[in-house]
């Protein structure tokens, strides 16, 4: 029996990422995760992707100030990021990310009172009669 040696080369998403929305996607995924460190991660694994010297053409930031900026550990300004997404040909939006709680006002009727069809015409006071004091004679 002969022993085949199987020969594997670490895998890099720099080498997948050939558009802006492949890259807008790998970005929005890793920026989900909630880790600032994987963010910054996948901010760098992209920037390689479409290379680190045009990129840091685009930013304006030396290629080495690139490197610095995206390293692990690294607390790159927010200004610095969105010069490279820029770079990259993504932008970042926001949405909201839960039901904001709404302020408590007076309770309509519901949907399915007849209520709720037409409103409820205003309600005028009733004249009560006064009992007319008799006179004596």
């Amino acid at each position: 029996m002969s022993r085949h040696t199987l020969k594997t080369t670490p895998f890099d998403p720099a080498d997948h990422l050939h558009s802006e929305e492949m890259i807008a996607v790998f970005l929005a995924d890793a920026l989900e995760s909630g880790s600032d460190e994987f963010f910054q991660s996948a901010l760098q694994t992209a920037a390689r992707a479409r290379g680190m010297a045009e990129v840091a053409k685009a930013t304006g930031l030396g290629r080495e100030s690139l490197y610095k900026a995206l390293a692990p550990g690294a607390q790159p300004r927010f200004s610095t990021v969105r010069k490279v997404m820029g770079a990259l040909g993504v932008t970042m939006t926001l949405a909201v990310s839960k039901p904001a709680a709404k302020p408590r006002t007076k309770k309509a009727a519901s949907p399915r009172s007849p209520l709720a069809a037409s409103p409820r015409p205003p309600v005028k006071a009733a004249a009560k009669k006064v009992p007319q004091a008799k006179t004596l004679r």
